[in-house]
């Protein structure tokens, strides 16, 4: 873990940042770990909690659902990946992001397997894994109406179509997946690791983020009038891209 931030530890209090703010269990069994993680998640707005065991972050789950948990896997008492099947056997789908030394491919994939939602080797530093939190509740967000307009286009999710002036468009499924995912988040920045993460359910690591370039550089010359000076999907630069319908 990258020592880059400073704080106390937050204990199993919920951090006074405001109403509405995400809530968060941090549950690591490394005291400066679970400091660490907390205080950056708190600076970047989040409500935070600790546990410092398996069984402690059962009950904490129990006693107020968490809407995102960062979850190591070497814990006491019972181990991230038995609390990760607990909770997927028992139907909660709460975003889970495991953070582990354990960090090779196949268990990588074996935290996947189990219904991980992202899988983060150590040592990580606190801002990737915020960024990981703010991508996994994106992901768990109400996707959006079944049909979108902008401009002359008309999107229909359950038909997969892509309409310009009632005329039907092609598009790879790729494609069509991408530009949903965008068109359902207007005017949010998203960056290509969280597009890739996003729409391929893939990660930087594993898969190049030109493929989101690519994608988006084919989406322009569909829908943008002139696509080297595009009206709807916008570069951030320095950043990533956003949607303006």
């Amino acid at each position: 873990m990258t020592n880059d931030v400073r704080g106390t530890e937050v204990g199993t209090e919920v951090t006074r940042v405001g109403q509405g703010a995400p809530n968060v269990l941090v549950v690591d069994d490394e005291p400066q770990v679970r400091t660490i993680v907390a205080t950056y998640l708190e600076r970047e707005g989040f409500l935070v909690r600790t546990a410092e065991d398996g069984e402690e972050a059962l009950a904490a789950i129990k006693a107020r659902r968490p809407d995102a948990l960062v979850l190591d896997l070497m814990l006491p008492k019972l181990n991230g990946l038995s609390v990760l099947q607990r909770l997927r056997d028992d139907g909660d789908d709460v975003p889970v992001i495991v953070l582990s030394a354990r960090g090779k491919e196949h268990e990588r994939v074996n935290g996947l397997e189990l219904g991980a939602d992202d899988y983060l080797p150590k040592p990580a530093s606190p801002r990737e894994i915020a960024a990981r939190v703010r991508a996994v509740l994106r992901r768990s967000r109400p996707v959006g109406p079944g049909t979108i307009d902008f401009g002359p286009f008309h999107i229909d999710r359950a038909a997969r179509t892509l309409t310009r002036d009632g005329k039907s468009i092609d598009l790879r499924p790729k494609e069509f997946d991408l530009l949903v995912h965008l068109a359902t988040r207007p005017g949010e920045v998203m960056s290509r690791g969280d597009l890739l993460r996003d729409v391929w359910g893939s990660h930087p690591d594993w898969q190049d983020p030109g493929t989101v370039t690519v994608h988006v550089r084919r989406l322009r010359r569909i829908i943008e009038n002139d696509p080297a000076t595009p009206d709807h999907i916008i570069t951030a630069y320095g950043v990533g891209y956003r949607f303006e319908p």
